[in-house]
């Protein structure tokens, strides 16, 4: 399950979260791609990892019926004793979905699936009247939208054409080129940032920051720009960092700073999904914290807001 660059004429999605405030102005529909360049080890969406449909498995529906260790041809199925640690070998399983479909109490869920553009908009369609009463719209996000940009760009294109104010959330992660081609139907642009040093970046995310940095000052140029800042304890909050990511939103021109303290909400999906989470800070971040941070900003002259 390591298929990292899969683009064609559909998108793999793994949810589209309707009624979402958090995400852009007003009320929204956010539609969360599959697949992501990054693997920050604190993700709280590890289903978005891989372009691949999962399988995530809910120990406490299981009824030990062995319907699923049955059909599955390949042994990827590992059923133990108990009432938990009911799991899919990576390596074995071929995606087939054959256990899903046999599992009678939706123990094993499928986690994405390929949809059309068209699929899309029909979709987000459903709450055109709460966006424009609210000045909502869609929001694109992931995993990382532009690893399937193809289908990133036709589906904010279509959006656009439906007069739906749309939203790009991304890392940034990708060829100027690719991010220019997709910003002519992008109303807003949530922009993440998760360290300037290099070094630390790719410890944390695998990847160098280099390009996303580059990217952040032409995207502020094209398009209205929020900076989403992950506030990660013993990772990126020290204030001397905090103050040069100020610095950085104040230099580029972001309209806003939207500030999201870590949490462990996502933790109980790595169990589910056989993968191991990574992250182990020694302490969680305070509302104090947040304020001492929100104020970094705002001496930039930054509007900032805390989870949204």
């Amino acid at each position: 399950m390591t298929n990292k660059g899969r683009v064609d004429e559909t998108g793999i999605i793994f949810n589209i979260q309707r009624f979402s405030i958090h995400d852009g102005p007003g009320i929204r529909t956010t539609v969360f791609l599959k697949g992501c360049p990054l693997e920050c080890v604190w993700c709280s969406n590890p289903e978005a990892i891989y372009t691949a449909p999962d399988i995530m498995v809910h120990d406490v529906r299981c009824i030990h019926c062995g319907k699923c260790k049955e059909i599955c041809l390949g042994g990827a199925v590992i059923s133990l004793e108990g009432n938990k640690n009911q799991r899919i070998d990576a390596d074995k399983c071929n995606n087939c979905m054959d256990c899903v479909r046999a599992c009678p109490t939706k123990t094993l869920e499928r986690v994405g699936r390929y949809m059309t553009v068209e699929e899309v908009v029909r979709e987000v369609r459903k709450d055109d009247l709460f966006y424009r009463n609210s000045g909502g719209g869609v929001t694109v996000s992931g995993g990382e939208p532009l690893l399937q940009w193809k289908f990133t760009r036709d589906l904010l294109k279509a959006c656009k054409e439906e007069g739906f104010q749309t939203a790009l959330d991304t890392t940034g992660f990708a060829s100027w080129e690719v991010l220019e081609s997709i910003l002519k139907y992008v109303d807003l642009v949530l922009y993440d940032i998760k360290h300037l040093e290099d070094s630390a970046h790719i410890k944390g995310t695998e990847v160098s920051n280099k390009l996303i940095l580059e990217n952040l000052k032409n995207t502020a140029q094209m398009a209205r720009t929020w900076l989403r800042f992950p506030v990660l304890p013993g990772f990126n909050d020290s204030r001397g960092h905090v103050e040069k990511v100020a610095q950085l939103g104040a230099r580029v021109g972001v309209e806003k700073v939207s500030l999201l303290p870590y949490h462990e909400w996502g933790k109980s999906k790595y169990e589910k999904l056989g993968m191991t989470y990574r992250f182990a800070p020694a302490r969680m971040i305070s509302n104090d914290d947040l304020e001492e941070l929100k104020a970094v900003f705002e001496e930039k002259g930054l509007k900032v807001t805390l989870k949204s």
